[in-house]
């Protein structure tokens, strides 16, 4: 059976594509393209699949020299305390981390993981970074101790390896409706020899504001956040096959893509391409 999504034209595919990946919520993008909501859902999750399906098989043997790696909170289905009973503890229901990594030089994104702020996802995460790189990096995260673990136990002969702990001011009703003041940056090298003058995840913390501008899911204090943890993990697919082949980094040079810039795309893609995934 075809579905819905399948019977869309590529060029109203691209435009449902476009509109989502602009920031857009669900009932947005009905108002701007006509099509059903339920038309559009399903079209998110084919569509966000066969772009992680794509990536996964793509995004291999890269050349990366630096990594930075950081985790973004969102949440799903209500805010963790309002959570009901017969749902506290499942994965799904409150709070949800998205975990990423960027490569500093190329503003590639390889590795993604919607998940759990805990071990076992820390270390599926790290390991699915480590499969997709060549040769060694200097990695740097933030002060998450997971990181320390995993980071040994699989990078041990692959990374230069620090941390870098910010420091902020304010309360946390300042915090909660503005950037918080950072007051202080301290940098720690925890194994191999990273160079200080490298030591940094400003690239991926700025990332977190390019998920939070282009997915409508991940914007604070709305009411467009994902009912469905399937929806969610499926919108940041989506969402990184537009970042990484589709939108020039401004800091690349005028037209190239992170794909581009590492090697694993010879173009920019279009909306009408990335939709064209599903043919």
């Amino acid at each position: 059976m075809v579905s819905m999504a399948n019977r869309l034209s590529t060029e109203r595919r691209g435009q449902i594509v476009a509109c989502l990946t602009e920031g857009m919520s669900i009932r947005g993008t009905v108002r701007v393209t006509g099509a059903a909501k339920n038309t559009i859902v399903k079209l998110l999750v084919d569509l966000g699949q066969a772009s992680a399906e794509y990536q996964d098989q793509t995004l291999i043997n890269l050349n990366s020299k630096r990594i930075e790696c950081d985790e973004i909170w969102s949440f799903c289905y209500s805010k963790q305390k309002n959570v009901p009973t017969e749902h506290q503890g499942t994965f799904g229901y409150g709070d949800v981390w998205t975990w990423v990594a960027i490569d500093a030089e190329t503003k590639l994104v390889p590795s993604w993981l919607v998940g759990e702020r805990n071990l076992t996802d820390a270390y599926t995460f790290m390991a699915d970074l480590r499969s997709r790189l060549r040769g060694r990096i200097q990695l740097t995260t933030d002060g998450l101790k997971l990181y320390l673990t995993v980071v040994d136990a699989l990078m041990r002969d692959h990374a230069d390896y620090a941390v870098l702990h910010k420091l902020y001011g304010g309360t946390e009703d300042q915090r909660r409706y503005s950037p918080a003041v950072c007051t202080g940056v301290e940098g720690r090298v925890v194994m191999g020899n990273p160079d200080p003058d490298k030591i940094s995840t400003s690239y991926v913390e700025r990332q977190n504001l390019t998920m939070r501008m282009g997915m409508r899911r991940f914007t604070r204090l709305t009411n467009g956040f994902s009912k469905k943890i399937e929806n969610l993990t499926h919108a940041v697919g989506l969402h990184y096959m537009h970042y990484n082949f589709a939108r020039p980094h401004q800091s690349l040079g005028k037209g190239v893509t992170p794909a581009m810039a590492a090697g694993k795309a010879e173009h920019p893609w279009t909306v009408w391409d990335i939709a064209g995934l599903l043919d």
